[in-house]
């Protein structure tokens, strides 16, 4: 094996035997030159990794890099040995890499599957195959950068909720590859990215509109006005305080009336249980039920199935417009019941319970302020902040909470032509009136003091 400072003299005229053979370079040590029997010429650099394994990857051939390019690359490899690096191995685990797509597939059959719920699964995949893939799909995982993934957020501004749900997916996704060991700890490319503001669709349901609403289901209830299952499943949405799919897979066998209470084996959030309140035991006791149907709520069609959520979805769509409601959303029940939880007075814990959230941030999502308690809390700390100007104890809000009347106009007011009603003056003596108002500062006389302690007020002193 022949030593030479290799230069473009020396490869050039290197000749190709009938093997392999290489020329080892003087200047930078371990960096060579592989001369195959075809007349390649390949730059290489040998060098004892960190671990003790012996490595000679390539660094490209003779004629896409010139002689002192490839020796500035092995000079940069050798000092990423040192640090303790190992360039050979790198590479290798970067031509092994995963694309994003095989990252994809291995995250709903590793990760989404087990764990999540099937409708979760279903928006995974979606999100997955009309967003991440099209876009995303080609790149290895570990090139994936920020940039990319705020590029594709940014492109879909105009469905803010599937870009949200987008990255959500994006971030579970990328931080499942660090676990998988396909990008190192703590490089998540969708940190920072923030998310589309959404506004709240969902409105409270009134105390005026739960009035009618009511009053509408008993008069359905009495004259038939509407399909028994259909009122019954509203009902108990907000006897429970329930989520629609909670009640639409209600069965009997969940329900324990020695005990008063119904089990749902699994639900969004898992494995729950309630109490039944007196109002649940009376709708329940009370309940059409179908001989051979395990379900509370059971489809109209076919007993042997629970009612779909079209046909509760529409069913409530109809029950408003008859009872002369403005229209809302299913979900819209369980926001008024949580509403109706916390303004009961129950403890947050016991509230909680009733709706099955697990954090305190998500059960107040759901619950409203309404405008009379918002107003009689205005009263309060109005009544609170007069006291304490006035310097007396006032420990409740007074109980006339109405604006004051306003004062009855005198008897003999001056009116003119060119002066609007109601601003007519009332004095021509007073220096603000109409047509004879000059700014404070300009004023003097008897109705404007001097500002204390100012030259002004010492001469009027003086002349008291």
């Amino acid at each position: 094996m022949p030593k030479l400072k290799l230069t473009k003299t020396v490869v050039d005229g290197a000749r190709p035997e009938a093997k392999d053979y290489e020329i080892r370079d003087t200047v930078t040590p371990g960096f060579l030159l592989k001369v195959t029997p075809s007349g390649r010429r390949i730059f290489m650099l040998a060098y004892t990794a960190a671990n003790g394994q012996r490595r000679k990857p390539a660094i490209g051939r003779y004629g896409e890099l010139t002689v002192e390019q490839a020796r500035g690359i092995a000079q940069d490899w050798l000092a990423d040995v040192r640090r303790g690096s190992d360039p050979s191995a790198d590479r290798a685990v970067a031509r092994a890499a995963p694309t994003v797509k095989e990252l994809c597939q291995r995250f709903i059959s590793d990760y989404s599957l087990p764990r999540n719920k099937p409708s979760t699964v279903r928006g995974n995949r979606v999100n997955i195959n009309a967003h991440i893939i099209p876009r995303l799909g080609h790149l290895k995982v570990p090139d994936v950068t920020r940039s990319d993934v705020a590029r594709l957020i940014a492109g879909m501004e105009r469905t803010p909720t599937a870009a949200n749900h987008t990255l959500a997916c994006l971030r579970r996704m990328f931080g499942m590859a660090e676990v998988w060991g396909y990008r190192p700890d703590g490089t998540n490319p969708t940190r920072h990215i923030p998310k589309y503001p959404q506004k709240g669709r969902t409105r409270l349901i009134t105390d005026d509109e739960l009035r009618m609403l009511f009053a509408y289901l008993d008069r359905a209830d009495t004259e038939g006005l509407e399909h028994p299952f259909l009122t019954l499943a509203i009902r108990l949405q907000f006897a429970f305080a329930a989520r629609r799919s909670e009640i639409l897979d209600l069965q009997w066998e969940w329900v324990d009336f020695a005990n008063r209470r119904v089990a749902w084996p699994d639900s969004k959030t898992g494995g729950m249980s309630k109490p039944l309140s007196a109002e649940a035991i009376d709708l329940l006791r009370s309940a059409p039920r179908i001989e051979g149907s395990p379900y509370v709520v059971p489809s109209i069609f076919d007993p042997a199935k629970p009612m779909s959520g079209h046909t509760y979805t529409h069913g409530w769509t109809r029950i408003l417009e008859r009872a002369g409601l403005q229209h809302c959303g299913t979900h819209a029940i369980r926001h008024r019941a949580a509403t109706d939880i916390a303004n009961s007075g129950v403890p947050l814990k016991v509230g909680m319970a009733l709706t099955a959230h697990k954090t305190v941030t998500m059960f107040m999502r759901y619950v409203h302020a309404e405008d009379d308690p918002i107003r009689a809390a205005a009263e309060v700390v109005s009544a609170h902040r007069r006291s304490v100007v006035s310097g007396t104890a006032v420990l409740s809000p007074p109980e006339d909470t109405k604006a004051p009347a306003a004062p009855a106009p005198e008897a003999e007011v001056s009116a003119s032509a060119d002066v609007p009603h109601g601003l007519e003056e009332r004095s021509s003596n007073v220096r603000t009136g109409l047509r004879n108002y000059r700014p404070f500062r300009k004023r003097s006389g008897p109705n404007r003091s001097a500002p204390p302690n100012t030259k002004s007020a010492s001469e009027e002193a003086d002349h008291v």
